[in-house]
């Protein structure tokens, strides 16, 4: 079963909610691969750190969303500013990978952003 399949499976999530949940999650795995890409360059140092920061509050954030708690709206801020700091490093570097993270992480900046007023 896909993640969103499961998901959806989650009835008390709005549709915004669930597109949260997911681009969430796809933030921290694309920032596991940049990092992972980012890693033995010094010049990529800076980069590699923000998208470990990023994978791990937008992996937290989706699990709070999805379990609807109280402390979601908080996360939804921290990640927000974490992938718009992210993505801006990621946007000075030329690599495919920092690419590729920086649009996903504008994505999910602006999907958390919605949630913080949700």
């Amino acid at each position: 079963m896909s993640l969103a399949e499961t998901v959806s499976k989650i009835d008390r999530l709005s549709d915004e909610e669930r597109e949260c949940i997911e681009i969430c999650n796809e933030a921290a795995e694309v920032c596991e691969w940049c990092a992972d890409e980012c890693l033995g360059d010094e010049e990529m140092e800076e980069c590699a750190r923000l998208c470990r920061d990023v994978a791990d509050i937008a992996s937290l954030h989706a699990r709070f969303m999805a379990r609807d708690s109280n402390y979601s709206p908080q996360l939804a801020e921290a990640c927000a500013g974490a992938c718009e700091e992210c993505a801006e490093e990621c946007e000075r570097h030329d690599a495919d990978h920092c690419q590729v993270c920086a649009e996903v992480l504008r994505e999910c900046a602006e999907s958390c952003r919605n949630m913080m007023s949700a």
